[in-house]
């Protein structure tokens, strides 16, 4: 034992605490330091700031659905149609994301019920590759729309994208007819098809499904547009608003229904469920 040891044992000091790794999470609006499990039970809403955080695929559904829900493959595609590269390898770039994801693309369905209320919830995680619209992801949207046909319920989803996948070119721009037909084919069995803007919603979902809803519901400070600001304000030539194209400044200009906290989006999800597919009486 060296005299740097025995000095410190016989002061009684022991050995090195350790703590965990991500004991602690920073608000990315007023970077306040929040304990990560505080964090993660305020459904990823920072107590102090009330900024609403992104959040996974499987958060999402456990948030929305009762208990007991049950999740629809993830759908089988060409995953390399046009033998994409850029700096990497499409097919490298979709191992990365499956490996730091729960699966296999951005779209995930799961049915169940909303407070005891028959529904479908589709959930785009903007986690997968930014939440791109490729084919898996058309695919997925189309199949959680033919499960609400085959209930007869609502179809609920939740959108978070950067918009279209390029890696997949024009077949994943075919993805927004193909999403457009099944949200009128809702229409016309008359099932209600809700939509909830998540942090962000853009391009080609923006242009397609996204805004197909009978009733858009925002989530606070959610950036919704097609094409960014920059790009907007470039092209026109003068200074935005402030606040353009966020949840509150279009719910101000009538292009979502309603802003609901997280918290409270079950819930409110809940009553639209009652006034546009009321339950049968006993």
């Amino acid at each position: 034992m060296n005299w740097f040891n025995r000095v410190r044992n016989s002061l009684g000091i022991g050995p090195k605490r350790t703590t965990e790794k991500d004991l602690w999470a920073k608000c990315p609006a007023c970077m306040e330091m929040l304990f990560a499990k505080e964090y993660a039970e305020n459904l990823q809403v920072c107590p102090r700031c009330d900024h609403h955080g992104r959040i996974g695929a499987d958060e999402r559904l456990a948030m929305l659905l009762d208990e007991g829900f049950e999740l629809l493959p993830q759908p089988e595609v060409a995953e390399d149609p046009l033998k994409f590269k850029d700096s990497k390898k499409y097919t490298d770039r979709l191992k990365l994301a499956r490996a730091a994801n729960p699966y296999t693309d951005a779209f995930s369905v799961g049915s169940g019920a909303i407070e005891g209320r028959p529904a479908v919830v589709g959930v785009q995680d903007f986690g997968f590759m930014g939440g791109s619209m490729g084919m898996a992801v058309g695919t997925a949207f189309c199949a959680g729309a033919e499960r609400a046909l085959t209930r007869k319920c609502a179809y609920i989803v939740v959108t978070a994208a950067g918009g279209a996948r390029m890696q997949e070119g024009i077949l994943s721009l075919m993805q927004m007819p193909k999403a457009t037909v099944m949200t009128r084919r809702l229409k016309r069995a008359g099932l209600p098809y809700i939509v909830v803007l998540a942090d962000p919603t853009t391009g080609g979902v923006t242009a397609s499904y996204a805004m197909l809803g009978d009733i858009h519901i925002a989530e606070p400070g959610a950036l919704i547009g097609f094409a960014g600001q920059r790009v907007i304000q470039d092209t026109i030539r003068e200074k935005l608003p402030e606040g353009f194209q966020r949840a509150e400044y279009l719910h101000k200009h009538g292009m979502v229904d309603m802003v609901v906290r997280r918290q409270e989006l079950k819930a409110t999800l809940a009553n639209i469920l009652d006034y546009l597919s009321p339950r049968k009486a006993a």
